[in-house]
């Protein structure tokens, strides 16, 4: 049995100033921020919520989808659908990998 990849990304309807907070403690935490800098694959579309959901997911992959760390004080969930579009590429880690480090 494969596990399923599941990715964290912004809610719909959060307000953008909501988002940035979560996106500037993600970007502060340890999630890589690189790819959603000006000129970087995930930087287009330009706005707050796409480079959230990058930053959030980003960060929840690297605490290896550790329970809570999706949530972002209600600004994020968890989804199957693959986030990733073009040359941006929303890491994902099935869920069975949690316990490797």
């Amino acid at each position: 049995m494969v596990a399923e990849a599941v990715w964290c990304v912004s809610k719909p309807g959060v307000s953008d100033q909501a988002l940035q907070k979560s996106l500037d403690y993600a970007c502060g935490a340890g999630a890589d921020c690189t790819p959603i800098l000006q000129n970087g694959p995930c930087y287009q579309p330009n706005s707050v919520g796409s480079h959230a959901s990058y930053a959030m997911n980003s960060y929840f992959q690297r605490k290896n989808e550790a329970g809570g760390s999706c949530d972002f004080s209600g600004t994020a969930t968890t989804t199957s659908n693959d986030p990733s579009f073009g040359s941006c590429t929303f890491p994902a880690t099935p869920s069975h990998y949690c316990d490797l480090h």
